[in-house]
């Protein structure tokens, strides 16, 4: 029961995420792929084509491949931050909590957590970033592939390069969730801790640990609730830069994969790095750096605040 409701809180963490950060992550997939394509709209930054999209589509246009966002997101989120509550748990076994975080448990917890979501998130998001990089007028361009939304898209991949096409970009995908959430969960673990020694409570039982019957029931739990998501703000916020921070290339290299229209072309991310690296040197690793951090602190502040505050809501 416990491991169902750690799945619970993975998935509205996967829906706050997406609420909050799909549209900075269209602008950065638009700026990761203009220079692949001779038809694509070229953006001097990302406030130029966020200003670009909403006097082009309005509003609704920064959530093209919502859609498939949500369904995905949210699945990996929930078997995210489950599979890592899960792992992690066993891994620990009967260890005590009053430490600081075991490392030890919690990096191979989120590698391998990581690794398993990348198999899901990889068909979501080429659906995704197709969508994204599609043009209003896409349809008057000869020789493209247009399409009308996500079924169709996965309609279109299946018959044109097969079920292999759904997973074009894996390895970059998996590599970039595992290495990026050994990242994630051991900023979000320690400085979880740090924040929450400093402020005398314990991260173990979210109740401060001088405070006995001081305060009234009520009011405790008020304090608590505020002072838990002002913590989970910050370590989420903090956490997500780090994750982009480190794996943004592998990123890079997974969006050229799945939205190039040569489908011959090598799917090896090193492959790529060394194409972009030619092209456009470092800068060109690091394209969309801007939106991407942008997009890392407010996401992942409110994916991991929706976690812990569903977790507690649930008793898990």
């Amino acid at each position: 029961m416990d491991a169902a409701k750690d799945y619970v809180a993975g998935l509205t963490a996967g829906v706050a995420t997406v609420l909050v950060g799909h549209p900075f992550d269209t602008v950065k997939v638009k700026l990761q792929t203009q220079n692949t394509d001779a038809h694509n709209q070229k953006y001097r930054n990302a406030i130029q084509c966020t200003s670009h999209i909403l006097k082009m589509e309005g509003p609704k246009g920064l959530y093209k491949g919502a859609t498939s966002s949500f369904v995905g997101v949210s699945i990996e989120s929930a078997v995210l931050f489950g599979a890592y509550s899960q792992i992690k748990a066993t891994l620990q076994g009967d260890e005590p909590l009053n430490g600081k975080p075991p490392l030890h448990v919690v990096v191979p917890a989120a590698g391998l957590a990581g690794a398993g979501v990348g198999f899901i998130l990889c068909p979501t998001e080429l659906v995704k970033c197709r969508l994204q990089v599609q043009a209003k007028d896409v349809i008057c361009v000869p020789g493209r592939t247009h399409y009308t939304g996500p079924l169709d898209c996965v309609r279109k991949i299946l018959k044109n390069e097969g079920i292999r096409g759904l997973f074009r970009g894996g390895t970059a995908t998996v590599m970039r969730e595992t290495f990026g959430n050994m990242l994630f969960f051991t900023t979000y673990e320690t400085t979880r801790y740090h924040m929450f020694t400093t402020l005398g409570l314990d991260p173990n039982r979210v109740k401060p640990i001088s405070q006995t019957h001081e305060a009234a029931p009520t009011q405790s739990m008020v304090v608590n609730t505020l002072l838990e998501t002002g913590v989970g703000i910050i370590t989420g916020g903090l956490a997500g830069v780090a994750f982009w921070s480190g794996v943004l290339p592998l990123d890079v290299a997974k969006t050229r994969i799945q939205t190039s229209r040569n489908l011959s072309i090598s799917r090896s991310p090193f492959y790529h790095f060394q194409l972009i690296y030619k092209q456009a040197g470092m800068r060109g690793l690091y394209a969309g750096v801007g939106p991407t951090l942008s997009r890392a602190f407010p996401a992942n502040a409110a994916a991991i605040v929706a976690w812990e505050l569903t977790a507690r809501v649930l008793h898990a």
